[in-house]
């Protein structure tokens, strides 16, 4: 029944967890990458695109579960900023669907 459930989910959904799964395996990366000294890491400004294309609960949740970025004011007040625009995006693309047709 749960498998059921898991595939009947409208490609919206499967996007949204990918994207927030992706984000939140980057921000655990990027926050080992931080404590090695010259080590590559993933920049700023694509941490907040990978959370404006529908990874921003991936990327709060990264920055409390491994205290990354809650140092940087603009993280703290961006991100969630971002998540409501990521659920008003979804609810607006799943209104569109629905018009035409879809799930």
């Amino acid at each position: 029944m749960l498998m059921d459930t898991v595939l009947s989910a409208s490609p919206l959904s499967w996007l949204f967890g990918v994207m927030n799964g992706v984000a939140f395996l980057l921000m655990l990366w990027d926050k080992r990458q931080s404590r090695q000294s010259g080590a590559e890491r993933i920049s700023e400004g694509m941490l907040f695109f990978l959370a404006t294309v529908f990874g921003s609960i991936g990327i709060l949740l990264g920055m409390f579960v491994f205290r990354h970025k809650t140092r940087k004011w603009y993280f703290v007040i961006g991100i969630p900023l971002l998540i409501l625009e990521n659920l008003a995006l979804l609810s607006v693309l799943a209104n569109m669907l629905s018009a035409f047709g879809g799930q």
